[in-house]
């Protein structure tokens, strides 16, 4: 058995999900010795409870659609020999307006994002019935995305995390972080309870459970846990041919509002169950189960798929969102804490923005210069030091939050 009390890595990276299994395959590419530590199992978090997508169509103007075609732009290229593994589709996806107003503002949309290279095509009320014939009567024309993909999520982060021990990557289950290492100011490693792990650099991917780690560096980063429920049907014939969605989920994505939210988000699968979302709300890490939510999710698809009323939901799962006050992940180095970088908040678009936070956080880690920058996603944009941090940052407090 490997005595865990020595090991060092040039990089650690904390957090054994989607994003974190992505930054430690990308790492390995460019030669850096990596260690992962997951609490848990791998993709034990959000990226077990989500659907796996991969969108275009509901990134807002700015760094995070830059974010999302070059993410895009890895799945597709530098990840492509490996997209079988993860059952990658593009399938495209649709945003459907039911309303005058909700219409115009879509077209509204549609224009501005072609003028920023986002390929989003108009669709008539006939077109959007010759892509989706069950789609609700009440709909009044549609906008649809070729590049919209999908993947299965829990399937990326176990062959991301297999391709990267191929390069030599170590992943350590059971390890759950309960303070940092340091010399002088400069974070060197972490304490977990199966003994110390040191390294050039420590990587804070634990999702959700972001704040808690960065607390025991003694900074804030405000990642906060949002909620979300989906329901999955029996085995169905084909009869939902893309991701579709109502034009008032884009909105709900870019909302701070804490309490509930509900905009249908209807998908089939490869084994012809249908998953049905989605609904996002802020309260804590509360996992019971909200029947005003599911009741909520399922009264919106049958509005956008009127068949679902006689569909029979076999289960239904949820999970917890990492969401930033500002809608943008955090990315990059920690000024604040020398050696200490952070790779999480992105909330519902962390699986598909994990690719190219992965390429781009290993490139940073390498000492070269990401081929994007990452200011705009900047630990430091938070202020300077947690609440906990003015007293002295203590290496227990936090602990059974801590991935």
């Amino acid at each position: 058995m490997t005595d865990t009390r020595t090991a060092t890595s040039d990089v650690v990276v904390v957090g054994g999900g989607v994003i974190g299994a992505a930054i430690a395959y990308f790492a390995t590419v460019e030669g850096l010795g990596v260690t992962v530590l997951e609490r848990d199992l791998p993709a034990n978090g959000t990226s077990s409870a989500c659907e796996g997508n991969i969108l275009i169509s509901d990134k807002e103007l700015g760094p995070e659609l830059e974010l999302a075609r070059y993410s895009l732009d890895v799945w597709n290229d530098d990840l492509a020999e490996h997209a079988h593994l993860w059952e990658f589709e593009s399938k495209g996806g649709i945003i459907v307006a039911s309303k005058s107003s909700s219409l115009e503002s879509l077209n509204r949309l549609t224009d501005t994002q072609r003028g920023y290279g986002v390929d989003a095509q108009d669709l008539s009320i006939d077109q959007l019935r010759d892509l989706e014939p069950h789609i609700s009567p009440d709909a009044l024309g549609a906008a649809f995305y070729p590049e919209d993909s999908q993947v299965q999520p829990m399937l990326v982060a176990a062959h991301l995390l297999r391709l990267a021990r191929r390069r030599g990557a170590r992943v350590v289950t059971g390890a759950q972080v309960t303070g940092v290492l340091r010399e002088g100011d400069k974070v060197t490693g972490v304490r977990t309870g199966v003994g110390d792990f040191s390294a050039g650099a420590v990587v804070n991917a634990a999702g959700t459970w972001a704040s808690s780690v960065a607390e025991l560096a003694g900074v804030r980063v405000p990642v906060l846990p949002r909620r979300g429920f989906v329901m999955v049907t029996e085995p169905m014939r084909p009869m939902v041919h893309h991701k579709v969605y109502a034009a008032e989920y884009v909105d709900n994505v870019g909302s701070s509002d804490a309490g509930l939210q509900a905009s249908p988000v209807i998908e089939g699968t490869p084994a012809g169950s249908i998953l049905i979302g989605s609904s996002r709300e802020r309260i804590g890490f509360d996992r019971t189960v909200s029947v005003p939510a599911l009741a909520t999710i399922a009264r919106n698809a049958v509005a956008l798929f009127p068949f679902l009323d006689q569909a029979k939901v076999l289960r239904h799962y949820h999970g917890f969102r990492p969401y930033c006050p500002d809608h943008l992940p955090v990315i990059g180095h920690d000024d604040r804490a020398p050696g200490l970088w952070h790779a999480a908040g992105h909330e519902g678009a962390g699986i598909g923005l994990s690719a190219g936070t992965g390429k781009l956080m290993a490139q940073a880690l390498a000492g070269r210069e990401p081929e994007i920058p990452l200011a705009a996603f900047a630990p430091h944009r938070f202020g300077t030091l947690s609440r906990s941090a003015e007293a002295g940052p203590s290496n227990h407090a936090t602990a059974e939050e801590a991935q």
